[in-house]
């Protein structure tokens, strides 16, 4: 009996884990199908006696919702499949590529990673400004695409993969892009799966820097168009809109994640194991 008991306890502890970080998801969960009157009900109730839709009707027909929800898959989409391009490019380059000042470059890179992101906010907007590229989707997104981690973390994946492929490619002929598009990219899946997932996870989350760009009700991302929709007259904030918003605001992140978990729990693990 002593012998299970630390995995008797690890247990309940996992289990204890999983129903504290699982919460909050099920009270947004039940929060969404609540009137005002009983999401501000002192007790709660910890299961709606009487479900609505009311919350999302308002998001729906009151609110542009299906605008916003575009919106947001729109700059996250891009800003995705930009940050892929380039950062693969790039850490393909600082990892198999060598190249005079390359790691004095490379740490010039990492270290902007240190800069704080609200200390750029100003310089990015007035850059944007000067581009006429305020209140517009490109204009939130682009700046979206120069980030060092995507470049970092791949280019550690990259540096995993063996160099042996790379000269077999070129023996048989292959140009550098060819050998990038067709040796590397391929086995650098994983890493490409984890950085897109982050990436557009940050992107769908930016709320600071949208808020500051878009000043137009059409233009607004879901982030951003929640904090609007949430406002009522009888009090500071609807939390049954609040909770609605949230909710549609998450399930995108939600299902992206799940649908490329396999690719990130390998990703994330790729320095345990080198071939």
């Amino acid at each position: 009996m002593l012998r299970k008991a630390p995995a008797v306890a690890g247990n309940v502890l996992l289990w204890a884990s999983t129903l504290f970080f699982l919460w909050p998801f099920y009270w947004m969960l039940i929060g969404a199908f609540k009137n005002l009157k009983v999401a501000l009900q002192i007790p709660p109730e910890w299961f709606p006696k009487q479900p609505t839709m009311e919350n999302f009707r308002i998001l729906a027909v009151d609110f542009p919702l299906f605008r916003w929800l575009y919106n947001s898959l729109f700059i996250s989409v891009v800003s995705t499949v930009l940050v892929i391009a380039v950062s693969s490019l790039a850490a393909y380059a600082f990892a198999k590529v060598p190249f005079k000042g390359s790691k004095w470059l490379f740490g010039a890179m990492i270290a902007s990673m240190s800069i704080p992101h609200t200390v750029l906010l100003i310089p990015l907007f007035q850059m944007m400004n000067k581009l006429g590229m305020t209140n517009s989707l490109w204009g939130v997104l682009l700046p979206l695409v120069g980030w060092p981690f995507g470049v970092f973390l791949l280019k550690q994946f990259m540096q995993t993969l063996p160099g042996a492929l790379i000269e077999a490619a070129k023996i048989d002929g292959a140009s550098e892009w060819q050998t990038f598009r067709r040796v590397m990219l391929p086995l650098a899946k994983p890493g490409i799966a984890v950085l897109g997932i982050f990436t557009f996870v940050n992107s769908w989350n930016d709320y600071v820097w949208q808020m500051i760009m878009l000043k137009d009700k059409m233009m607004y991302t879901i982030p951003v168009g929640v904090k609007i929709a949430r406002q009522v007259q009888e009090v500071d904030i609807n939390y049954g809109v609040a909770m609605a918003g949230a909710l549609c605001a998450t399930l995108p992140v939600l299902l992206v994640f799940l649908y490329f978990q396999r690719y990130f729990t390998q990703g994330i693990t790729f320095g345990a194991l080198k071939g």
